[in-house]
């Protein structure tokens, strides 16, 4: 007997759950690309995701980006797309970026980087990296100023003067976590990381020396984003000369 009324009951109680759902008004969620785009800003950070603070780096999971995610709000749309590209065409190896990116037109692809580029976020100070005085005066000559000796070129000769990049496709270097900046350079030595020929991140990563990289990215990764944070329209307003110190297919020179 006791079994015969189970079904009866299964069936009463979903019944009753229905008519409950039948009263609450469906949710809508509006389609925007800000909702699209939530499996990008729920690694790469966003306005609405400020997130506690990552302890072990000092920055958050939100408008900071985690510890080896890079804070791409405000980058040029040119170097999005163009990253984008590397990670749908086998450049760059990161299988979560591209399962995401295979899929999607060029316009999408471009619609995303337009929207990216237009997102200003603040980005904290991180302290400096616990490095003898001298290392960090290393670093911030390396970027500064180069090492001609080495065949190294300043990273403000491609950058910008304020290091925030250039339109349409150069990359500022400030407001990333030093670790992320730290497996970039290792991924341009094992080429694991690439970009259209000829790669010059490749070239000057097998140039610089493992204590040269930890100083770059600790003397990046601790320096303010300036008030104005949008990288230069030209080469010209971020002070860079043309030609470059060296040819790069991602950045290719304009007359």
């Amino acid at each position: 007997m006791r079994r015969a009324l189970l079904p009866s009951f299964a069936l009463l109680l979903a019944a009753a759950t229905l008519a409950r759902a039948a009263d609450v008004p469906a949710r809508i969620v509006p389609d925007t690309l800000a909702r699209r785009l939530a499996a990008c800003t729920s690694c790469h950070g966003s306005a609405d995701a400020p997130a506690a603070p990552d302890t072990a780096t000092g920055t958050g999971a939100g408008n900071e980006g985690r510890r080896y995610f890079p804070r791409i709000a405000g980058k040029p749309a040119g170097y999005l797309l163009n990253q984008m590209h590397n990670f749908r065409d086998g450049r760059r190896q990161y299988p979560l970026m591209t399962w995401m990116v295979s899929p999607l037109s060029e316009d999408y692809l471009r619609e995303i980087a337009g929207w990216f580029a237009g997102q200003h976020l603040p980005a904290p100070v991180l302290d400096r990296a616990s490095l003898p005085a001298a290392d960090i005066a290393r670093g911030r000559r390396l970027v500064m100023e180069g090492d001609p000796a080495a065949r190294l070129p300043a990273c403000v000769a491609c950058h910008g003067a304020r290091l925030t990049g250039t339109q349409p496709a150069i990359p500022g270097l400030l407001g990333l976590p030093r670790d992320y900046i730290n497996a970039q350079f290792g991924a341009w030595r094992n080429g694991t990381r690439r970009a259209l020929a000829p790669d010059c991140m490749a070239t000057i990563a097998t140039r610089l020396a493992p204590a040269d990289v930890v100083a770059v990215s600790a003397w990046l990764a601790s320096e303010p984003l300036p008030a104005d944070p949008a990288p230069a329209p030209d080469v010209a307003a971020a002070g860079v000369a043309r030609p470059l110190p060296l040819a790069c297919g991602s950045a290719p020179e304009t007359p």
